[in-house]
């Protein structure tokens, strides 16, 4: 039985922390690498990743994703480059028009339906026109914050409102994430960006709003989301972005979920670079109101870098394996750690090219 085979469309701080987990693995191997980063491209995927070559075919990064994907029959495609359904769909029209799945950890990708049914519709009929599938998944939209508050319920026999918290780090994100959440800007320019909706913050509340009310059968009308920032006292350094002392070190999201005026859904998300820097412990926690009640915490927060690593990694084999169309994590078996051959998975009773 032959490797999963998987290309890589983003080579930044997640795209590398994906490549050099899957070299680790058994049962896939990665066959191309897109990323348009002039220092980069024509480089090794082995010398940036500081891996042994160990025998396998090297792997050089192109600037062109159809040079990525022509080598050989490509299983899947991870695309790491954006957060928007808007901005995202043109790649990923791309690559599943040539009979390649789609994995990719853009935020509102996570259930896209949410603020984007057209496009969704779009997606889901090319899936199936071409026989494959896409999943958006990550930390956070895709397990925090929306999949585990639904597992959970599962122990319920009746759920009046759910309460969402992460309090997180953003050091392990890459400049895509630090652009995102203002890192480093003033808070004039925050202001700015947030009345003219150029700053992004958190992306991802109505994507986790709309995956848990669609999986309870919860029912709201409205979200509403608030966004402030979180001014540093101290100069901050993470590997990725840097906030001057009175500068922003990150933003502090809070959303509801609104059915007339009951808060159905609650969702409060502050994240900064350096949390552990100014005294601010991390964690994840979930509680949910009703019969039986459940209150859960996860301290310190599970790490959102190795963790959307791990979360697209992990549902790398089950999207292979998958019916065609758009999924969401509610389409897929419950995510695990996959430490065995992806092949048994990926290609059950031996369904395989």
């Amino acid at each position: 039985m032959r490797n999963v085979r998987v290309a890589l469309w983003g080579f930044g701080a997640m795209g590398k922390g994906m490549a050099k987990l899957l070299l680790s693995r058994i049962g896939v191997e990665i066959v191309g690498v897109c990323d348009r980063y002039p220092a980069i491209i024509g480089k090794s995927i082995y010398d940036l990743l500081e891996v042994e070559q160990a025998g396998r075919p090297d792997i050089l990064i192109v600037d062109n994703i159809d040079d990525a994907l022509k080598n050989t029959p490509v299983d899947i495609c991870i695309v790491a480059t954006d957060s928007f359904v808007q901005d995202v769909y043109p790649k990923i029209k791309h690559v599943i028009q040539k009979g390649v799945n789609v994995l990719t950890i853009a935020e509102e990708m996570a259930y896209p339906w949410a603020q984007e049914p057209e496009l969704s519709r779009k997606m889901d009929r090319l899936a199936r026109e071409n026989k494959v599938s896409i999943l958006g998944t990550g930390i956070n939209p895709g397990l925090m914050m929306d999949l585990l508050a639904v597992c959970l319920s599962g122990a319920m026999t009746e759920v009046s409102h759910v309460r969402c918290e992460r309090v997180n780090s953003l050091s392990p994100f890459g400049e895509t994430v630090m652009h995102e959440q203002g890192i480093g800007i003033t808070v004039e320019q925050f202001d700015k960006g947030v009345e003219d909706g150029s700053l992004a913050g958190h992306v991802g509340f109505h994507e986790s709003a709309a995956m848990i009310a669609k999986a309870l059968g919860m029912s709201y009308d409205s979200l509403k989301q608030q966004m402030l920032p979180i001014i540093t006292d101290v100069d901050r350094k993470s590997p990725h972005g840097f906030a001057k002392k009175g500068h922003i070190a990150g933003v502090n999201m809070t959303a509801q979920a609104l059915d007339g005026d009951k808060e159905m859904i609650s969702l409060i998300h502050p994240q900064q670079i350096e949390p552990e820097q100014v005294g601010v412990d991390t964690g994840d926690y979930i509680t949910l109101t009703g019969t039986p009640p459940i209150d859960m915490a996860v301290k310190p927060e599970v790490n959102g870098g190795l963790g959307t690593i791990a979360m697209a990694c992990n549902m790398l084999p089950f999207v292979v394996a998958a019916r065609p169309g758009l999924l969401s994590m509610l389409d897929l078996p419950v995510p695990r750690c996959v430490m065995g051959d992806y092949r048994e998975i990926a290609f059950p009773e031996g369904r395989h090219e």
